[in-house]
C-alpha cells in the first residue's frame, strides 16, 4: 500500500514470548496503518521481536513493569495522531478495519472510540453472557488518554467523548481450561492487593450472594445459555472467581484480626 494512503495510526502492542500467536495480530494491522510499536519484555527469547520486525514494527526491549506501565510506555513512543491498542492474541478483521479508517478520517467530536470484543473459547465464539459485548476503548487521539485501572485489568482513561464502532475485535483465547483456572488464582491475588490498598472488607453477604448473582447474570440475564456448554462453564467459572476473590479478602481480614 502507498504510504500516503495509510491511516495516520500507531498500533501499540506489548508482548512477552508470543511467537506462537502474534503473527495474526500483526497481519491484521500491517499495510493500512503507518506505524507499529512493539514493547517486548527484556527476557523474550522465542523470536517474537524478529516476527514483529518482519512486519516493519519498531521494537523496544524493556523490563516488565506491569500491564498499565508497559502499555503507557508503548503509547509514549507513538508518532502518529491516532493510537490503536492491540494485544498479541487479538485481530482486527476487515469490517472493524474499515470502521477505524472512517472514524479517524472523520472523528467528529470524538477523541476516542470503543468497539465490542468477541472471544473464542474452546472452539466457539462467545456472543452472550459476561464475555460479550465486552466493549474495549482502544482507539484514541494522541494526548487525550492514558492507561489506568488495576493490574492486570488495564483500562483506557479518556479525556473527551468516546464514539462507538459496531464491528467486533476478535480475541483468540487459545488457552486451555486448566490455564483459565490458573488465572483465577493470580487474578484474585491482584484483587486482594487492591482491596488491601483501598481498605476494602468482605461481609458475609458478599461471599454468599455476589457469586450467585454473577452466575445468574451471566447465564440467564445475559443469555449465556445460548453459547452452549461453553456459556455454562464461563458462568460457573465467573461465579467461582468471584467467590475466590472475596474469600481471600475474608481470610486476610481474619488473619489480621488474629494478629491484633
Amino acid at each position: 500500500m502507498n504510504p500516503s494512503a495509510q491511516s495516520p495510526i500507531s498500533v501499540c502492542i506489548i508482548a512477552g514470548n508470543e511467537a506462537g500467536r502474534i503473527r495474526r495480530a500483526l497481519e491484521s494491522v500491517s499495510g493500512w496503518t503507518r506505524e507499529i510499536i512493539l514493547v517486548v519484555n527484556a527476557d523474550v527469547s522465542d523470536g517474537t521481536e524478529k516476527i514483529a520486525e518482519s512486519y516493519g514494527a519498531k521494537v523496544f526491549h524493556e523490563t516488565w513493569k506491569g500491564h498499565i506501565a508497559q502499555k503507557n510506555s508503548a503509547a509514549a513512543k507513538a508518532s502518529q495522531p491516532w493510537l490503536l491498542g492491540l494485544d498479541a492474541d487479538e485481530e482486527i478483521p476487515a469490517g472493524l478495519r474499515d470502521e477505524i479508517i472512517r472514524a479517524t478520517a472523520a472523528p467528529g467530536d470524538s477523541t476516542a472510540f470503543c468497539f465490542p470484543r468477541c472471544t473464542r473459547f474452546c472452539g466457539r465464539w462467545i456472543r452472550h453472557g459476561d464475555w460479550y459485548p465486552d466493549r474495549q476503548t482502544r482507539l484514541w487521539r494522541k494526548g487525550t488518554a492514558h492507561w489506568g485501572g488495576v493490574d492486570p485489568h488495564d483500562k483506557l482513561i479518556v479525556s473527551g467523548p468516546v464514539g462507538k464502532l459496531l464491528a467486533d475485535l476478535r480475541h483468540h483465547n487459545a488457552e486451555t481450561i486448566d490455564r483459565q483456572i490458573a488465572k483465577i488464582s493470580s487474578y484474585s491475588e491482584d484483587f486482594l492487593r487492591d482491596a488491601n490498598l483501598r481498605h476494602r472488607s468482605c461481609r458475609g453477604v458478599d461471599l454468599a450472594f455476589r457469586p450467585l448473582w454473577r452466575l445468574v447474570r451471566s447465564y440467564l440475564l445475559r443469555l449465556g445459555f445460548l453459547d452452549g456448554w461453553q456459556g455454562l462453564y464461563i458462568a460457573w467459572m465467573t461465579a467461582f472467581y468471584t467467590a475466590t476473590r472475596y474469600a481471600k479478602i475474608r481470610a486476610a481480614q481474619e488473619q489480621s484480626a488474629g494478629k491484633a
